[in-house]
């Protein structure tokens, strides 16, 4: 999902310099990761109201007028400053939900979880039969369930890897982790979701 980090750097070298295609080609190679991260992380009753485009295309505008800011003092690589602004852009979307006294945490059945958690339980098998199919489905909104009673830290890295499908150094980079430190973050995590799912669901994470 994520743009070559050596075109990425080519073109923050060109931006410097004052290149605009370059800072256009910046935001739009990062638009469909970004695109996903926000999905993976919209409520499903803000979905219906919020286009998880809409976020994105704030993120990116944001993060334009704040280039060059960042080209002067890049404390931290550039997707992962960029997932940040998207971040915020997205509890924005949220604190406006809420200020219409909306609940959309429950304006939904849970089973219905997030508007995309790109779960292997939801993928397609067309050597299931329709009873495994729907095992799998009730997996799958079983962990979302389980997912949001994750501690925040555990949570985050739970999406990372499973919804982003982010590889493990991927994910300790946008954390600001070492390798092993994310891997363990990783683990614990884990552990937590197989003991709020017991076993016979707890065999899907493995």
């Amino acid at each position: 999902m994520w743009p070559d980090k050596d075109e990425t750097v080519e073109l923050l070298d060109h931006a410097r310099r004052g290149d605009a295609a370059a800072v256009e080609g910046l935001m739009e190679r990062h638009r469909d990761s970004l695109h996903h991260m926000i999905e993976c992380r919209l409520n499903a009753g803000v979905a219906r109201r919020v286009d998880a485009s809409d976020v994105v295309q704030e993120a990116l505008l944001a993060a334009s007028k704040r280039l060059a800011s960042y080209l002067q003092n890049p404390a931290m690589p550039f997707h992962a400053w960029l997932r940040q602004i998207a971040r915020d852009r997205l509890a924005d979307v949220y604190r406006r939900q809420l200020a219409d006294k909306r609940d959309v945490a429950r304006e939904q059945p849970l089973a219905e979880g997030r508007s995309s958690f790109d779960a292997a339980a939801q993928l397609r098998d067309d050597e299931l039969t329709p009873a495994a199919m729907l095992l799998r489905k009730e997996l799958a909104a079983r962990f979302e369930q389980v997912v949001d009673q994750l501690d925040e830290t555990s949570r985050e890295i739970v999406l990372m890897r499973h919804a982003e499908q982010l590889t493990n150094s991927q994910a300790a980079e946008v954390l600001g982790l070492s390798e092993p430190a994310a891997s363990m973050r990783y683990l614990r995590a884990l552990r937590q979701l197989k003991a709020l799912l017991g076993d016979s669901a707890a065999q899907w994470l493995e």
